[in-house]
């Protein structure tokens, strides 16, 4: 039988899974950013003062200037108006924004539950290193648009899919540190090993598909071979090998990468789909443990239709976006479904 939490506990425990929350908002708008090619339109890092936008026409013109002086509105946005400036402006100062945000909402109250003794010595550490995490994502952030402000046109996939995996990170240890709050006295049973183990493994496929992902965003593949099952009537189009060494096509080959997307997604969901029926079948596993694999069942197979329909529809905002936001729902989703086994 598990523990009652305090009611410390259980407000921390709310606190982390309202971080997690903000995590999951601030990829969304990270990926309208992205999908509206915006992220490049602040071309400086003020972490302080940069919270304010320009709240005047004088300012506004400053930022112009900065703007045109790279190489994405000298090559590709020649002659954009100031309103239209505007517009990607803000997707980019609103991005920076909410993670300015998450910063204050996870140490204004770290602070206060530390002082209220509400904070145990042993979760002291694991919080204050989540906090130390959340900054330096925002250091990755940063990294990863000073790729593109003196020679390339947009940012690199490498970066970008470092700034993405550092968010899912801190977004699963939030949500798993919360759960662990919610539900104290959870031991590990040695009859569900092979079962978490199973969980994990689904996790690390889950995760590696969302890197690919991550590629196939930042070299614009998406645009590319919208058609399903096959790349523009093949299963694998001969422009896959084009790179030497031929490793270096899965990195950054459009064609490859696409394609590499493509069939980890299927694979993984069906590593998810298997460990879920898994848990379904076992008759000494909690109600609350079949129904968050039910959950997750849901959850991965309308990933999958997400994904092909925003590829069918050559990467909409709107469908890019929720793609983006479903890999978050299946990390939620299969990080609960591993903690149910504990209980």
């Amino acid at each position: 039988m598990n523990a009652a939490p305090a009611h410390g506990s259980r407000a921390v425990a709310n606190w982390l899974l309202l971080c997690a929350g903000m995590v999951f908002v601030m990829a969304i708008i990270g990926a309208i950013t992205r999908l509206t090619e915006s992220g490049l339109s602040i071309t400086e890092w003020k972490p302080i003062t940069g919270a304010l936008p320009p709240l005047n026409e004088a300012q506004w013109l400053v930022e112009f200037e900065k703007y045109k002086q790279i190489p994405e509105y000298q090559v590709l946005n020649q002659g954009m108006s100031l309103e239209e400036f505007k517009q990607i402006f803000f997707w980019e100062w609103f991005h920076r924004l909410w993670g300015r945000l998450i910063g204050l909402v996870f140490a204004l109250p770290l602070a206060w539950f530390a002082v209220k003794g509400m904070v145990t010595r042993a979760m002291l550490p694991k919080l204050v290193g989540l906090f130390i995490l959340g900054g330096l994502q925002g250091f990755i952030g940063w990294f990863m648009v000073q790729s593109g402000l003196s020679v390339r046109t947009d940012v690199s996939h490498y970066r970008l899919a470092l700034h993405l995996s550092m968010a899912l990170i801190l977004y699963a240890l939030l949500i798993q540190t919360g759960l662990g709050l919610r539900h104290p006295g959870t031991v590990h049973r040695p009859d569900r090993a092979g079962l978490r183990r199973h969980g994990w493994a689904a996790m690390v496929m889950v995760s590696v598909t969302v890197v690919w992902g991550a590629f196939v965003a930042g070299l614009d593949a998406g645009f590319a071979y919208n058609t399903w099952p096959l790349m523009n009537g093949e299963f694998a189009p001969p422009e896959m090998w084009n790179l030497t060494p031929s490793w270096l096509n899965f990195l950054e080959n459009t064609a490859t990468v696409q394609f590499t997307h493509r069939w980890l997604a299927i694979a993984t969901a069906a590593v998810v789909l298997s460990y879920a029926w898994r848990v379904g079948q076992r008759a000494d596993l909690p109600d609350l443990a079949k129904r968050s694999a039910l959950w997750l069942s849901l959850g991965i197979g309308g990933q999958v239709v997400l994904g092909i329909t925003t590829l069918l529809h050559a990467v909409p905002v709107a469908l890019g976006s929720a793609h983006q936001g479903g890999a978050l729902v299946v990390i939620a989703l299969l990080t609960r479904s591993i903690h149910t086994l504990r209980r």
